[in-house]
């Protein structure tokens, strides 16, 4: 059976009928509008793989509607349809960006082997598309070159993968690099940050909605898990979700169906689910915000995305493809990055990880005049990444919880004050930090201490 949500656009309901039939027997999703301004509403709801556009129409003829769509920045492959085709349109339909052209009355055969070819173009291109972004992990350190290994084993696998990090450490670039690498890598990758979406709509973004589920409904929309059928599907900031998501996201998991928000039909997918938090999910689990099963659901691979301060020695790399990479995009050359200024970019603890880095060397891109980057133009002070140093001698002892209080204080700011993962960094247990801190005088947020 084929997969892909098709839109058929025809003046003529003889023609949505006869389409719509042959192409929902073959497995697609069919939305059937009857102009070329329903249609433009219906992209503007709903993701399509492939829209079957007739030429002439009421009102905006479907050239028109061609048009239009591109200009608003659709990608979505169309198939020209035309009773009255001749070679001129044919060719016009080409130049303004559609994929084929079919000729009416339509033949079954025709009609199925211009779909399949369009679509796999399709797929295979928007593929090709994503493997040219940026979706690498940069780096020689071992932390880098472990999470290459781990990439690689989990990759050909369908086993839910949990994928845990500081913020802007690269844990959708792995959930990518997962994607790219497994056996579903022709098939879509959907993501969907949880903590973006009001608890209200989140269910309708995961599951879908019928026309008048609720107000607002006006159309029947897919789903987040309807989209990635047969690929992937990342919950990004998946501990934000609320309980009874959690739960009816469990559901999923354990019967590989649904039911849309309204509906009643129960919708069986394929999906193969990464989730990503920078949230301890265990102490989330302890403290009554997420459920233990879905936990044990969801971290059937446990992968982390070390911290950028845990790599230092990856900074100059970093650096270095930033700049090739944004200096291309931007049209400008790349600048040198004196010695003395690498060195204090070196000893940053870089609390905003990749993310920040690559968002400086952006700024430094645009600000600076010259083709050097001096410590001048570094937004961070030069006293403010010094390692530890005494102005006096002391007993041994006082030195050492000098020493102690800050690194531990420097490893709490790169971890933007998560003393859980600050513990897996420093290699203790949580508990034995927090006596720690206590004895040493470090004040922790207290609502950053568990998550």
């Amino acid at each position: 059976m084929s997969s892909g949500a098709i839109l058929v656009v025809d003046d003529e309901p003889g023609i949505r009928q006869a389409l719509g039939e042959i192409l929902t027997d073959e497995g697609y999703t069919v939305t059937a509008v009857g102009s070329g301004e329903e249609a433009l509403a219906a992209l503007a709801r709903e993701i399509f793989d492939l829209v079957l556009l007739d030429v002439r129409l009421p009102g905006m003829d479907g050239l028109e509607t061609l048009r239009q769509l591109k200009a608003a920045g659709h990608r979505v492959p169309v198939v020209m349809i035309s009773g009255h085709a001749t070679v001129e349109q044919a060719a016009q339909a080409v130049r303004e960006g559609a994929a084929d052209f079919l000729e009416k009355p339509l033949g079954l055969q025709r009609v199925l082997v211009t779909v399949g070819n369009v679509l796999e173009r399709s797929r295979l291109a928007a593929r090709l598309a994503e493997e040219e972004e940026e979706v690498e992990l940069t780096g020689v350190s071992p932390a880098i070159l472990e999470l290459r290994r781990q990439i690689h084993l989990a990759a050909p696998t369908d086993s839910r993968v949990l994928i845990t990090g500081p913020n802007g450490s690269g844990k959708e670039v792995v959930a990518r690099l997962l994607h790219r690498h497994s056996r579903r890598a022709a098939g879509p990758f959907v993501a969907l940050n949880c903590a973006a979406i009001p608890s209200e709509l989140i269910e309708s973004e995961l599951f879908g909605h019928t026309k008048g589920a609720f107000t607002g409904a006006v159309e029947a929309k897919r789903g987040k898990f309807e989209l990635a059928d047969g690929g992937t599907l990342l919950l990004d900031e998946v501990g934000d979700m609320s309980l009874l998501t959690q739960a009816k996201v469990l559901r999923v998991l354990q019967e590989s169906c649904f039911t849309r928000l309204g509906g009643s039909q129960e919708i069986r997918v394929d999906v193969r689910v990464i989730a990503a938090t920078n949230k301890d999910l265990e102490a989330e689990i302890a403290a009554g915000r997420f459920r233990q099963d879905l936990y044990f659901r969801l971290a059937v691979i446990p992968i982390r995305v070390p911290s950028l301060a845990e790599r230092p020695e990856d900074v100059p790399l970093l650096v270095e493809t930033f700049m090739r990479e944004l200096g291309s995009r931007m049209g400008v050359r790349p600048k040198r990055v004196t010695p003395e200024a690498m060195e204090i970019l070196l000893r940053y603890p870089w609390p905003g990880n990749v993310r920040e880095l690559r968002n400086l060397v952006e700024r430094l891109l645009i600000m600076v005049p010259g083709e050097e980057v001096l410590p001048e133009h570094l937004p961070m002070k030069p006293a403010e990444t010094k390692g530890f140093w005494l102005a006096k001698p002391l007993p041994l002892r006082q030195a050492r919880e000098a020493f102690e209080r800050e690194y531990i204080t420097q490893v709490l700011r790169s971890c933007q004050g998560n003393v859980s993962q600050a513990a897996r960094l420093l290699g203790l247990e949580r508990s034995h930090l927090y006596r720690k801190l206590r004895s040493l005088g470090v004040k922790v947020d207290g609502a950053g201490g568990g998550g």
